[in-house]
């Protein structure tokens, strides 16, 4: 893996663009290089008469030529960052994961040329966030601007160290504090209209959810002693706290669950419900496999 990679998906959207500026951004911070890739594709049914090669070139040279453009449009954002660029005849959600296996972060948009309007999420970037292998970061909101803590959602996960440490990792990148959130709701047995009694009061539960939040942190405290951190219990759905909070964040990072099968077992609902709906970048942390 090239540790300080960083692979951005671009189309000439405006969002791939902000994707693209954020990625240089980052890549500054991380004393990093970006890639940018573009998918290209062309009219299969004209190259049967004949041609196949020239159109195929001609429609590359295009692609390589707007590379180039969005390339030297964000260089003065960190003039240092080394970025090279690649146009690769594919579909766009498997070149991107392709490209990206080797790299620390894979950068995309929230939606891409071919997204419809009212869909929140573009479902490339849909598929990179939930296959890839590593780290991957969805450009949400108005990227040139945002600024604000690095917000964690902690739920006591086998992978919820993971990423804990990530957040961590960003605070200090951008020198910012760590926001790390505990979600919980009472159990149903509970309120106006309960049948039975609970042993313990609502206070109780919030009590305990932050003793077990603070227990959580602490050793990422104790790694990062620079960090400034505040802990946030909130009664509610993981998903909609994460959200309400993502409106004065810089970035917001979420867990996955693993490999293969479909998005939402995957991603986990609060995590896709996130990057649907999040005001502001959101990282994706997937779980380390020891084999890469």
């Amino acid at each position: 893996m090239h540790t300080n990679e960083i692979v951005v998906g671009f189309d000439g959207s405006a969002q791939s663009r902000a994707a693209l500026r954020f990625g240089v951004a980052q890549a500054g911070r991380m004393s990093g290089r970006v890639h940018v890739v573009t998918a290209y594709d062309y009219n299969w049914g004209a190259a049967r008469f004949g041609g196949a090669e020239v159109l195929e070139e001609t429609v590359r040279d295009r692609q390589e030529k707007l590379l180039a453009e969005a390339v030297e449009e964000v260089r003065p954002i960190a003039p240092d960052v080394p970025v090279t660029t690649a146009a690769i005849l594919g579909e766009p959600a498997p070149v991107l994961l392709n490209a990206g296996r080797s790299a620390a972060l894979t950068v995309v948009g929230n939606r891409g040329r071919g997204g419809f309007g009212s869909l929140l999420l573009g479902s490339v970037s849909q598929k990179v966030a939930t296959h890839a292998r590593h780290p991957v970061i969805v450009v949400r909101g108005t990227v040139d601007t945002a600024t604000g803590p690095v917000v964690v959602g902690v739920d006591h996960t086998e992978h919820s160290d993971h990423t804990i440490g990530a957040a961590f990792e960003e605070a200090v990148r951008r020198d910012c504090p760590v926001i790390a959130i505990h979600a919980f709701t009472l159990p149903a047995a509970y309120g106006a209209m309960a049948m039975t009694v609970l042993p313990y009061k609502p206070a109780d539960l919030r009590d305990a959810e932050a003793a077990a939040l603070d227990r959580a942190i602490q050793p990422w405290r104790d790694k990062f002693p620079g960090v400034t951190v505040e802990t946030l219990v909130a009664q509610g759905t993981a998903a909609r706290v994460l959200v309400d909070v993502s409106s004065n964040a810089g970035l917001v990072v979420v867990g996955s669950r693993g490999h293969g099968g479909v998005a939402e077992t995957l991603l986990g609902s609060v995590s896709l419900q996130v990057l649907h709906h999040s005001d502001c970048p959101v990282l994706v942390v997937h779980p380390h496999d020891p084999k890469e």
